[in-house]
């Protein structure tokens, strides 16, 4: 409970207005009582080539970089250092965040999205319980407001995550991706729970595992958001980690220039007693080293250990 209550604390100071934060706050002692004896629990896929994306888009290609000067790749024996080129068909690839302007385009760009969004209270509803029934179902109004009598009204400017455990399928196996991603026998948010969660709690975005809001033809609830100016989360995986409250969600997105999707990033931060996830270590830094190399695995298209 003290956990809650202090990741509620840090919610209400990062909103505070900064003179007010000058007077009486410092977030590095918010950082040292809470956040560093926190739980972290990563809510992202690793991105592969092959992995899961809509056949309209098509697959990525990774590829050693190439030095200009000699057409060959940098290496480790030559150059002392590697990298690598990625070559992405779209930006709505794997974990993402959707600004409003992929679908809107008087709507905000990924690097119109304020700073401000980077950290907010984390609400996860589990309609896991409803797919035994229906591995098509839809979220509901009914659904969240039931939600709410067990844990309390939704934060206002909250990120509110759908749990169906869509992501356990997740697959870096190229056949298997493909039919993933065409599969439609998914779990879906409804247009009414959306308007409900926008209009009525006033949250800042919501977000689901599969790729899709919903399985409508028109895909009516991804429409409505993005024209009138709301973004959303897609493809985001462990949330079966997550309590239902209590936790902040951080993430950041690459900064495209006009861009309309993010290869983000989700860390949901969680009370001490969260049960998955990491801690802050004094050894994080530096980064511990492996019993094997990282080399470039030609059959999978990317270096593995």
């Amino acid at each position: 409970m003290r956990g809650k209550i202090a990741l509620a604390a840090l919610a209400v100071l990062l909103a505070t207005p900064v003179a007010a934060q000058a007077r009486g706050g410092d977030l590095w002692k918010v950082y040292d009582k809470t956040l560093s004896k926190a739980r972290y629990i990563d809510l992202t896929h690793t991105i592969t080539p092959n992995q899961p994306v809509w056949t309209g888009f098509g697959p990525a290609t990774f590829r050693p970089t190439v030095n200009p000067a000699t057409g060959q790749p940098y290496t480790y024996a030559t150059d002392g250092f590697e990298a690598t080129s990625y070559v992405l068909s779209t930006d709505q690839f794997g974990t993402q965040f959707d600004p409003p302007a992929h679908w809107a385009p008087e709507q905000a760009a990924i690097d119109e999205v304020p700073a401000s969004y980077s950290v907010r209270p984390l609400v996860v509803i589990n309609v896991v319980p409803k797919l035994a029934q229906d591995p098509k179902y839809f979220l509901t109004v009914k659904d969240v407001k039931a939600w709410e009598k067990v844990h309390g009204h939704i934060p206002i400017g909250s990120v509110v995550m759908v749990r169906s455990d869509w992501s356990k399928r997740w697959t870096a196996d190229p056949e298997k991706a493909k039919e993933l991603a065409a599969d439609t026998n998914f779990s879906s948010v409804s247009l009414d729970a959306l308007k409900f969660l926008h209009l009525r709690r006033h949250i800042l975005f919501h977000g689901h595992e599969p790729l899709d809001t919903d399985t409508t033809p028109t895909l009516e609830g991804e429409h409505w958001l993005m024209h009138h100016g709301f973004a959303q989360a897609e493809g985001v995986a462990n949330l079966d980690g997550v309590p239902a409250t209590g936790c902040l969600v951080s993430f950041g997105f690459p900064k495209f220039q006009g861009g309309l999707g993010g290869y983000a990033r989700y860390i949901a931060i969680c009370p001490p007693g969260t049960g998955k996830g990491v801690k802050v270590k004094k050894s994080d830094a530096p980064l511990p080293s492996f019993g094997s190399d990282l080399h470039w695995d030609t059959a999978l298209g990317y270096r593995v250990r």
